[in-house]
């Protein structure tokens, strides 16, 4: 046995001195730093031992209402607005608009005439003045003259004709003269001004 055969022989795959080695390099996984127990979130100082940790702003429950920055102040009352007033001076009126307006009135006043003259006869009906008045003259006269009855020369019938008849006179008179009045209001108001007149917002 040769001495060559007694030591083993070297890997020719060892990787020598002066030769690199094949196999390829594996990186490892770099583990992610550890934090020391005790360390807080970044930017805030480590706890330090005996000290009590400071505590951040605690997050508001929802039912929890938020602190009213300030109280607000009294609110003052809006102040009273000052009564306008306006002067003005009635220089001119229409004549034919006062004649319509004269002309309903006195149609209003002579319905309500007739209406007023028939009401009060038959009141005075119904209760017996008629009746009372013709005894009254009777008595008066004697009944040697004969009796004297009211109701035939003031029947409901003549009364409402004289009414009405004292309506459609009224109508007609205080038409004309209101229609007259105002004419002579435009004419006097061209000298004195008119009538003034002061109109407030109250």
């Amino acid at each position: 046995m040769s001495n060559s055969d007694s030591f083993p022989k070297p890997n020719s795959t060892a990787p020598g001195p002066g030769r690199a080695s094949a196999a390829p390099r594996v990186n490892a996984p770099v583990r992610p730093q550890q934090r020391p127990a005790g360390a807080g979130a970044p930017g805030q100082r480590p706890a330090v031992p005996g000290q009590r940790p400071v505590s951040g702003p605690r997050p508001s429950s929802p039912g929890q209402r938020p602190a009213q920055q300030g109280t607000p102040g009294l609110v003052k009352p809006a102040p009273k607005a000052k009564v306008r007033r306006a002067r003005l001076l009635v220089s001119k009126v229409d004549p034919w608009s006062v004649l319509k307006m004269a002309f309903l009135l006195s149609v209003a006043l002579g319905i309500v005439t007739v209406v007023a003259a028939i009401v009060l006869w038959t009141v005075l009906d119904l209760t017996g003045i008629f009746d009372q008045v013709d005894s009254l003259l009777g008595t008066l006269s004697g009944s040697e003259g004969g009796g004297f009855e009211l109701k035939k020369v003031a029947s409901l019938g003549q009364v409402a004709s004289f009414a009405t008849i004292i309506a459609v006179v009224n109508v007609v008179l205080l038409t004309a003269l209101s229609m007259l009045s105002a004419v002579l209001y435009n004419i006097s108001a061209t000298l004195v001004g008119g009538i003034g007149v002061t109109l407030t917002d109250d």
